[in-house]
């Protein structure tokens, strides 16, 4: 289900991204979006498929989920506390340190 960002109301949209199978006569025989990507043929805007919706609600959600651990850690070498991401090194020192 195509909508138009824009609300225009259009019923038309262009596909920005098919692949278009023609036989030796230059006649349609079959197609396929190779990206989504679709514009509004009423206005020029973006339009977007609502039944992609729930899928890239799905993956935003599984990337929140799976975001790095930060904490705030005392640097072993030059003792100083600093907040960092999982495998990465004091800013101060450069003192290799692990989340725990």
């Amino acid at each position: 289900m195509l909508v138009c960002s824009r609300r225009c109301g259009s019923r038309l949209f262009r596909a920005l991204f098919a692949e278009v199978e023609l036989d030796s006569e230059g006649v349609y025989q079959d197609h396929r979006i190779a990206q989504p990507g679709y514009i509004c043929l009423n206005c020029g805007a973006p339009a977007f498929d609502l039944g992609e919706v729930p899928a890239e609600m799905r993956a935003e959600a599984e990337a929140d989920e799976t975001k790095t651990v930060t904490a705030d850690i005392l640097c072993p070498v030059c003792e100083t506390m600093v907040r960092v991401d999982e495998g990465m090194e004091c800013p101060n020192c450069g003192a290799p340190l692990e989340v725990a």
